[in-house]
């Protein structure tokens, strides 16, 4: 897959490029406004392109966990989803295992960042880790892991910081020159000297610059192309052998209606499916985030083997054109791997395990100290009780804190 890597390396430079040339139309028209300059203005904005993109290229991941509110947890406190990377690591030939962190959000999603593979990170949501089973959960960290594997998670980084900077500074930008009232600026300049022609050119380009800052927003979408999915997509099969995987698990994101309560439009291209539950954002308008969940399940239900070369072939089926790099085509088969045997009907008990050792997980997190009653129930106290002693509701003992 190297001619993706190569694309997402070309992409990314570009982009830096791009979102420097709009930074610098910001620092021209602030420049002029504010300073009477626009060298000043120019040279301001040189100073913001610069740092915004080391603090995008070396901080960006951090900054989105943040954002998404997620946490990095240990392998005791998921023993399952450690192991669960850890065979995918080792299936996609990555040398280092990515951390982990969760995100506490009853929706069901997951994403990847990071600038490379030696600096990256893996984000599952606790509903999703709560609702997958086994092979459904390998299917979806194994898209993610392709993410990582084929750079993509560096572009999204960028992507995202470069773009939350130019939106913001667009918007305090008209702020200033609208509420900031049209004196704003230097008092006794040529502006005020010429009848004030210079600022109404500054306030035409406030007003474009405050009209573009949505359509900025939506041009995340078109830097970072859906194709990109369907190559996850593809690895995730390799990867696990199972693509039948994955696309239960695509249902199983696609079905349900929660959405993530710190997804926006910036970072909603990062997770597995859009993270938006709401009306009027179909997978098919030409701002949605992915590809169409339908044709992505039909696609790997059609495969008859795990290589890159059977998801070429199910992808022309469907859309009549190929989307795998030639080098990966080109590489020899491999088998699907056989189920495990399971009932047609999950287990309630496999249900019920799987939320137990989330919740519990969830608990730790938020280090609320758990006590066992010799009743057989189990109290969780908050770490801001501040009684010394807490008292069990069913038989009424007391536990001394």
């Amino acid at each position: 897959m190297w001619e993706q890597i190569r694309s997402n390396r070309i992409r990314s430079v570009i982009l830096v490029a791009f979102m420097g040339l709009v930074l610098l139309a910001l620092g021209y028209a602030l420049g002029l406004y504010f300073f009477d300059s626009a060298t000043a203005g120019l040279v301001l904005a040189l100073i913001v392109w610069g740092i915004t993109n080391m603090v995008a290229y070396f901080q960006g991941d951090s900054i989105l966990l943040s954002v998404a509110g997620a946490r990095k947890i240990k392998r005791e406190d998921h023993p399952r989803l450690f192991n669960v990377v850890e065979e995918m690591k080792i299936a996609s030939g990555m040398e280092k295992m990515p951390d982990i962190y969760i995100i506490d959000d009853p929706a069901l999603n997951a994403f990847a960042t990071g600038r490379d593979a030696n600096h990256a990170s893996v984000a599952i949501t606790a509903g999703l880790l709560q609702k997958l089973k086994r092979d459904e959960l390998q299917g979806v960290i194994g898209h993610e892991m392709a993410h990582i594997k084929n750079r993509d998670v560096l572009l999204m980084a960028l992507s995202a910081v470069l773009l939350g900077t130019i939106v913001m500074l667009s918007w305090y930008a008209s702020r200033f020159v609208f509420f900031g009232g049209m004196g704003g600026g230097r008092r006794g300049s040529s502006r005020d000297r010429d009848g004030g022609g210079a600022q109404i050119i500054v306030l035409v380009i406030a007003v474009v610059l405050m009209i573009l800052a949505p359509i900025l927003a939506q041009l995340i979408y078109f830097a970072i192309s859906r194709r990109r999915e369907y190559l996850a997509d593809a690895s995730s099969a390799l990867y696990t052998r199972y693509p039948e995987g994955l696309a239960s698990a695509l249902e199983k994101l696609a079905n349900s209606d929660t959405s993530v309560k710190a997804a926006n439009q910036a970072t909603a291209p990062m997770y597995t499916i859009n993270p938006f539950k709401k009306a009027g954002m179909s997978a098919n308008s030409l701002t949605a985030t992915h590809p169409a969940i339908a044709d992505r399940v039909r696609i790997l239900r059609s495969m008859s083997g795990a290589s890159y070369a059977d998801y070429e072939k199910a992808y022309k089926e469907l859309k009549g054109k190929g989307i795998i790099p030639a080098s990966a085509v080109a590489a020899g088969a491999v088998g699907l791997r056989a189920a495990e045997p399971a009932a047609p009907v999950e287990e309630p008990g496999e249900q019920i395990e799987r939320a137990r050792d989330t919740s519990d997980m969830l608990w730790r997190m938020n280090d609320y100290r758990t006590i066992d009653c010799q009743c057989g129930t189990r109290l969780r106290v908050s770490p801001d009780y501040a009684e010394p002693s807490v008292r069990c509701p069913h038989c009424g003992r007391i536990h001394r804190l």
